[in-house]
């Protein structure tokens, strides 16, 4: 039996990460409608705490979860700790004196609450004493709506807004003018405006170096005298290096001799890396680790589908992937300034080919999307056991990634 989750970003203000929310499904040939709520969560909770760790899963975020009145009941909130989860009471329970029971009593104990996509009920004014968030569906609730909201809760001043379903940079704009404080969404995703960014000196031999990765032989010479030129650059190198990420085998003394002991698909990944963590200098930490977690999840489908020559292909197309949202302009327009092979930029820019199916894949497992990856793995003909190894493998080695970045 394989555990089966997904994540999506929470961010605050800033755009920082502040949390996950935990998008479960009962593998990859169901959809959740036809899964009994309470043993969703049941299995999910189980899951992380004895598949694959929550900690993973959220690097150490909270862990926004949905509850149903019986796991409530049940306790099952408290199997877990109080700073690694937020408990999300689902929309479908009804407002009554046994919830409000169970909700002191989590309140008491010290756990963050949150009103899933809340619809307004005047009942629900009994809860706000011990409520620490309210999260509104900005794809269902109009902003008149939202706005009566707001009002309803004005004297609890410790309740914060989360924008759930957030899916354009004007939703998000609103959001933030009326005051919300959390985002959930892929807004972050989308380019903000578009419009022209040049690329720094940095960058732009980074970008140059980009090429290399569709060589297959690399000028060992000319990566060399990049690196030897730029102290960041150097010091970035030695931290990849050294890191759980990769066992070094030989202590380094130059950065040649880093270079070699890496190897030539390491060096790839790492050129894509620090271009990606450059460019994205200015961007939410989350945005980089996302192009992380997709870089080495289509890796990992091309390494199981056997199928490409250099695999080292599939892992820039992930990690280009965002590369419009975070260079804020179109996909083209970005394609056009880099030195990649015919075959990443049709994957990008027309959506055509083997490595934009692995990318499809990867977003429809973010969305937790199980029907749509299940097609889409039927047709490429992977073993379903394989993708969501590669998902949680993925994860643990984009948190590494952000290590030695320092994010």
């Amino acid at each position: 039996m394989y555990f089966y989750a997904a994540r999506q970003p929470i961010l605050d203000r800033e755009k920082k990460l502040v949390g996950y929310e935990l998008l479960f499904r009962d593998g990859v040939d169901n959809v959740f409608p036809d899964i009994d709520g309470d043993e969703a969560t049941s299995r999910l909770i189980e899951g992380s705490q004895f598949n694959f760790g929550l900690e993973d899963l959220t690097d150490n975020k909270p862990a926004y979860i949905n509850f149903t009145l019986k796991t409530l009941q049940k306790g099952y909130p408290t199997l877990l700790g109080k700073e690694q989860i937020v408990v999300e009471i689902l929309e479908t329970i009804q407002p009554g004196k046994r919830l409000l029971a169970l909700v002191k009593d989590l309140k008491e104990k010290g756990y963050t609450l949150a009103l899933d996509d809340y619809i307004h009920q005047p009942v629900w004014r009994h809860f706000y004493p011990y409520i620490d968030i309210i999260k509104i569906d900005f794809l269902s609730c109009d902003t008149q709506t939202i706005k009566q909201i707001i009002e309803e809760i004005k004297p609890h001043k410790h309740i914060k807004l989360l924008a759930e379903k957030v899916e354009t940079y004007e939703k998000y704009q609103l959001a933030l003018d009326l005051g919300f404080s959390y985002f959930q969404g892929f807004f972050f995703s989308k380019p903000e405006m578009v419009q022209s960014k040049s690329l720094p000196p940095s960058q732009i031999a980074l970008a140059e170096l980009l090429y290399e990765t569709s060589s297959v032989e690399l000028n060992l010479k000319k990566i060399t005298s990049v690196f030897e030129r730029d102290v960041t650059l150097s010091y970035k190198l030695l931290r990849y290096s050294n890191s759980a990420a990769f066992k070094r085998r030989a202590e380094i003394s130059t950065i040649k001799q880093a270079l070699i002991v890496l190897g030539a698909e390491e060096i790839k990944k790492l050129l894509s890396l620090l271009f990606t963590s450059q460019v994205a200098a200015n961007k939410p930490a989350e945005l980089i680790r996302l192009s992380l977690t997709r870089a080495r999840f289509t890796e990992l489908l091309a390494i199981n589908h056997n199928k490409l020559k250099d695999t080292g292909m599939a892992f820039l197309t992930g990690m280009m992937s965002l590369m419009d949202a975070i260079l804020d302009e179109t996909m083209e327009g970005v394609m056009n300034k880099l030195p990649l092979s015919n075959d990443i930029k049709v994957a990008l820019v027309d959506e055509q080919g083997i490595l934009a199916q692995y990318l499809r894949l990867v977003k429809l497992y973010e969305q937790a999307n199980w029907e749509g990856a299940n097609a889409i793995k039927n047709e490429l003909g992977l073993a379903a056991d394989k993708v969501p190894d590669s998902y949680h493998e993925a994860l643990s080695w984009a948190n590494e990634q952000m290590k030695v970045l320092g994010e």
